[in-house]
């Protein structure tokens, strides 16, 4: 595995295709906490793609899906709306649901690769012990942003399945 400099802030990830973890000039120069819990989370996704975890084969596999999904539902689901045309509205839930279920899928791979970067700086020694609570809170802040925003999503989907009548029947 490479580790390389990426462009842009929180453009940390890894890279399973080619295996290069990619870390922002912050994380990548900084001798911080947070550069450190950032770099091992990212360093943890890397060990889940060693082991064979998968959940991170799945989130993978739906990359396409949520991709597209994440593109179109909206330009489809604002036009559908506007135009009172159902079947756009339509299309765009279910493009919107792909977009979801991706996110759903990432929570287990995003606190399992948090999980695995605190047993690896731990094992290795990289932080004391005085400072793996901070890094643990780090993670945990972290993991934490990704269940806010599949909470979003979840309700943004429950409320266009009851818009458009996919959910409990259309009163309108």
């Amino acid at each position: 595995m490479r580790i390389e400099t990426a462009q842009g802030f929180l453009s940390d990830h890894y890279d399973p295709r080619s295996r290069v973890l990619r870390l922002s000039p912050d994380v990548y120069s900084t001798p911080s906490l947070a550069a450190v819990g950032v770099a091992a989370h990212e360093a943890g996704h890397a060990l889940q793609h060693a082991a064979g975890y998968a959940p991170l084969s799945l989130r993978t596999a739906l990359v396409p899906a949520a991709s597209v999904g994440s593109q179109l539902a909206w330009p489809l689901l604002v036009f559908g709306f506007l135009l009172q045309a159902t079947a756009l509205v339509k299309l765009g839930v279910v493009f919107f649901a792909a977009a979801v279920v991706f996110q759903l899928v990432t929570l287990p791979v995003e606190f399992n690769a948090s999980r695995r970067a605190l047993a690896a700086v731990e094992s290795v020694g990289i932080l004391g012990p005085d400072e793996l609570p901070g890094a643990r809170q780090v993670l945990t802040a972290a993991a934490l942003t990704y269940v806010a925003a599949a909470v979003t999503s979840v309700m943004q989907l429950l409320y266009f399945l009851l818009r458009s009548g996919m959910l409990g029947g259309n009163d309108e």
